[in-house]
């Protein structure tokens, strides 16, 4: 591919970009001041995703994303290793505790719940399957950020100071640091009420051929059913699900 070409395809995934939780719809005009780009380059990329259904709109109203967004998750589903291999102990968390398990996936520098299992009646979750998670709070943060190399994390954990701060990891980036140093030592982390009140997660990292982690599993268990004893066989389960779904996604590249 030209320069030219990765360029143009740059341009035209940046429009995809823009369309958050917070602002679902947008109007050519708006796009033009949001992006900067020039209305005649700005509608060919709009026909160009607009066919690729990725795009649609009404007339007189703004663009939304489309169907192919459906489609293509559901593709995601069925291919995801981590999805194929993983919900299976996903299953087998939610039936040795109260609680919900989820498999999270880590890329560019963001978070995402991918497949989540519920044994309980009223499952809590303030990030439910799809919907971007915090970089800065939470076990699910901290099992991924703790277990980056150096030079990846502390980028991450300056520019989210306060956030680290205000959940108690430390006051400096060195403070910080050596906090996510501890949790790579045990192997997994706890937290307790940070992203869902009243709610404990205990999360492992999930690596697939390098060092970095790839994904997550985690539980979140309500915090009136655990103690400090069930806290950690959790995390020996939690850790031992993280390990062998990394070993079997090991096993499967080396079959193919």
């Amino acid at each position: 591919m030209s320069e030219k070409a990765g360029n143009s395809l740059e341009r035209v995934l940046s429009v995809l970009q823009v369309f958050t939780e917070e602002r679902l719809e947008w109007t050519p005009e708006e796009l033009m001041e949001e992006l900067g780009y020039s209305r005649p380059t700005l509608y060919r990329y709009l026909k160009t995703l607009k066919e690729a259904g990725l795009l649609v709109s009404m007339p007189n109203a703004g663009f939304t994303l489309g169907p192919k967004v459906v489609e293509m998750d559901y593709l995601m589903r069925q291919s995801d290793p981590v999805i194929k291999i993983g919900h299976m102990h996903l299953e087998n968390l939610t039936k040795k505790y109260s609680c919900t398990a989820l498999l999270v996936r880590w890329y560019g520098n963001r978070i995402l719940c991918v497949d989540s299992v519920s044994s309980t009646k009223n499952p809590i979750s303030s990030y439910p399957r799809g919907r971007p998670m915090p970089l800065a709070r939470g076990a699910i943060a901290r099992s991924i950020v703790a277990f980056l190399p150096k030079r990846r994390m502390v980028p991450l954990v300056e520019a989210s100071m306060a956030e680290f701060r205000s959940v108690g990891l430390g006051d400096t980036l060195e403070d910080v640091v050596e906090s996510l140093r501890r949790v790579r030592k045990a192997g997994c982390a706890v937290a307790y009420g940070e992203v869902t009140p009243g709610v404990v997660g205990i999360a492992a990292p999930i690596f697939d051929t390098g060092q970095s982690p790839v994904a997550s599993v985690c539980t979140t268990i309500a915090g009136n059913l655990v103690d400090g004893t069930v806290i950690d066989e959790i995390s020996r389960n939690v850790r031992q699900v993280a390990a062998d779904i990394t070993e079997e996604m090991s096993r499967s590249r080396h079959k193919e």
